[in-house]
């Protein structure tokens, strides 16, 4: 699969690694290309730094969102035309004292961080994932044979959820179904499985 990451920090950065490991084609990106030479050096197989505008437009099978909670509003706005149709794997979450008030009007809403993704990204098929889990834990505790830990997810349709699935089962991490979109709320932060990092059976225990 073809993979652009927006937003190649900690998060996006260690997955892209690990996917063009497992043989993705990657597309990492962000606001500054130029700086993410190591990465992509790190990376190997098929990966490049591209801008995000750059990323859109290769018409990659996946993307990831792994920016501020903040930019979601502009990236949705600024590249609407390009990712129709595509599945967006939203790994953020929203901190109102980084992402400010739009942040806090989200988690005082009625909906889920994940559907207020999906409701801007509108033509787009979303998913969640990757964003519990400890950063240090998805950078070292991918492709065990043993003892694995498992992600959550959540899928607005069944090609979102079978792409969703693959992507955390190729890296190797047992992928665990939280449902759709509306049952995202265990995983926003402070909620019941947020950056808990656990074994499929510990998970499946937390999620009704």
């Amino acid at each position: 699969m073809k993979i652009g990451v927006i937003g190649s920090g900690n998060i996006g950065g260690n997955l892209g690694k690990h996917w063009a490991k497992a043989g993705h084609e990657v597309l990492f990106s962000s606001r500054h290309p130029e700086e993410l030479n190591d990465i992509v050096r790190e990376a190997g197989g098929n990966s490049k730094a591209v801008s995000i505008e750059k990323a859109f437009e290769e018409n990659a099978d996946v993307y990831l969102l792994a920016v501020p909670y903040k930019a979601i509003d502009r990236l949705s706005e600024l590249y609407a035309g390009e990712y129709g149709g595509k599945v967006i794997i939203d790994a953020t979450n929203p901190y109102p004292e980084r992402d400010g008030e739009m942040a806090q009007e989200v988690k005082d809403s009625n909906r889920n961080a994940s559907e207020y993704t999906a409701m801007k990204f509108n033509t787009a098929k979303t998913s969640k994932a990757f964003n519990t889990i400890h950063a240090d834990h998805l950078k070292n505790r991918a492709f065990k044979e043993t003892d694995k830990l498992a992600v959550p997810y959540a899928a607005q349709d069944q090609e979102s959820k079978e792409i969703t699935r693959k992507l955390i089962e190729d890296i190797g991490f047992d992928a665990v179904y939280v449902g759709d979109l509306t049952k995202t709320k265990i995983m926003d932060p402070d909620q019941k499985i947020y950056g808990k990092s656990l074994n499929r059976q510990e998970l499946e225990k937390l999620i009704p």
